[in-house]
């Protein structure tokens, strides 16, 4: 792992992530990526041996923009954001199941996890490069692939917001049982991520706990390219 990433991950505060993770649903993480290992992951963007598929958003109405999964093996960065974030956020997830009443089922590691995949067929790398130029946007949706779920992913703001693109702010919106829907806009630096549900939280109310879902999308680009990094945990059928 290269001594800058592996510094940034261990000086992650955790206790703080997680306590935001609770309170919020999601959390914005310091740069954890620098300028370089930005251009590198974009400049692999139009070397088509490292992607397994290549998705035209419109063609399925998803919006207008396009993505594209990483074929295994993963390129080194990506392999240790994912080997690397897992961990700290299994404990949230098992926290957030027993407040729902939810036996423990994460494992420690993210190895022991992808075994749990491939046992019910999720054999296809998740993580992504997403690309969106001017009028370019994402509609709300969540990232689910199979019957193995990880709560949480993680995703990176490739490139500088104001200077390279304008527009193109991440949306996550939560919809509560019998309630009108509340969303957030966030806005991410250079090298900075946001780990957020893929699914769904756990809300106290005045009952005990209970679940809220959320999507996620990006609103839409007005001038410029925007590029975004996807750490998705869980594989794909």
């Amino acid at each position: 792992m290269p001594k800058q990433l592996q510094t940034s991950l261990e000086n992650l505060n955790w206790p703080s992530i997680q306590q935001s993770l609770d309170e919020q649903g999601y959390v914005k993480l310091p740069a954890l990526l620098n300028k370089q290992d930005c251009e590198d992951v974009i400049s692999g963007y139009e070397e088509e041996d490292y992607f397994r598929t290549t998705i035209d958003m419109a063609r399925y109405r998803f919006g207008i923009g396009e993505y594209k999964y990483y074929n295994t093996p993963l390129p080194p960065l990506l392999q240790q954001l994912r080997e690397g974030l897992y961990p700290e956020l299994a404990i949230t997830a098992n926290r957030w199941l027993g407040q729902l009443g939810q036996p423990a089922t994460y494992p420690a590691t993210l190895a022991e996890f992808l075994d749990l995949c491939h046992l019910e067929g999720q054999n296809r790398p998740t993580p992504l490069i997403l690309k969106y130029e001017t009028g370019g946007y994402n509609c709300l949706h969540q990232d689910l692939y199979g019957n193995v779920c990880f709560p949480f992913q993680v995703v990176f703001a490739l490139n500088q917001r104001e200077i390279d693109f304008t527009g193109g702010e991440f949306l996550l919106v939560e919809q509560r049982p019998r309630a009108q829907s509340r969303g957030h806009v966030i806005t991410l630096e250079q090298g900075e991520g946001l780990v957020f549900p893929t699914n769904h939280r756990p809300l106290l109310g005045t009952r005990g706990y209970y679940k809220t879902t959320l999507r996620h999308g990006v609103s839409t680009v007005k001038t410029g390219t925007r590029y975004s990094l996807g750490i998705i945990f869980h594989d794909a059928k």
